[in-house]
């Protein structure tokens, strides 16, 4: 465990992570994993999907339906997670069908993920670092395990599978990420960057050797690539995205 912890926390990308994490948690018994993180959720959204953070090894017939079409949104253990810190048993789906209190968007997402294969398993939801931010992982049992046999490997190893759990997320927090369309060149992170230093555009051009009009233009660029209006926004946006500061390897 110590030996594998100290692995994680020297993680130099979320690739290398990532891959360590599933192999790590099929070991466990749960080889389909989803993970998720925002820093833009308000009382009714969870911002852009574009801006997100997802993680998964999921099929992609699974992806494009559950995370494309949207249908997380009525996933009843994401709801949970929204509303909870700590780990939650999918044990608690059958009790809602029982008693009824699923809604009827919460049953399509039930019946979606029985369709697929995914009926058993433990959602664990990180404790947010600040108010408009949320983070979980939903691990999905093997395939032919029962809930009560997700429940049994939590009882023997649930500990240890909450701790890499929240260590691996914690490093995901440390590490440069962009969605599809969001990505930065190395000349616009070095403008914003010069930005969040609080210099001037006549400064910076000065610093990077170029025209008012092209730092500008590379300004204009970020700006366009994070889908904000202001550079204030993009320096933001990018410190959010941990794109600023960051050593070319």
């Amino acid at each position: 465990m110590r030996k594998y912890l100290h692995f994680i926390a020297n993680c130099q990308s979320i690739e290398e992570l990532w891959d360590a994490h599933t192999a790590k948690m099929a070991g466990y018994g749960f080889d389909r994993l989803l993970y998720g993180f925002t820093h833009y959720r308000t009382s009714a959204s969870l911002g852009d999907s574009e801006d997100f953070i997802v993680l998964t090894n999921h099929s992609k017939e699974y992806r494009d339906v559950f995370i494309g079409q949207g249908l997380y949104e009525h996933a009843p253990m994401v709801r949970w997670a929204l509303d909870h810190d700590g780990v939650g048993s999918w044990g608690m789906l059958r009790q809602m069908l029982d008693t009824k209190t699923m809604t009827a968007d919460e049953k399509k997402v039930f019946e979606f993920n029985h369709k697929m294969g995914v009926v058993a398993g433990y959602t664990i939801s990180f404790k947010a670092v600040s108010a408009r931010s949320k983070g979980a992982i939903a691990l999905t049992a093997k395939p032919g395990l029962t809930q009560a046999d997700a429940d049994a490997i939590w009882a023997r190893h649930g500990d240890d599978i909450h701790l890499i759990n929240i260590m691996a997320h914690l490093k995901i927090l440390t590490l440069p990420h962009s969605g599809p369309n969001r990505s930065l060149t190395k000349r616009q992170r070095e403008a914003l960057e010069w930005v969040g230093d609080g210099k001037t555009m006549q400064d910076i051009a000065v610093l990077m050797g170029l025209t008012s009009a092209t730092v500008e233009k590379h300004l204009r660029l970020a700006r366009e690539a994070l889908s904000v209006e202001t550079t204030a926004q993009a320096v933001l946006k990018a410190a959010f995205a941990n794109q600023m500061f960051i050593l070319d390897r």
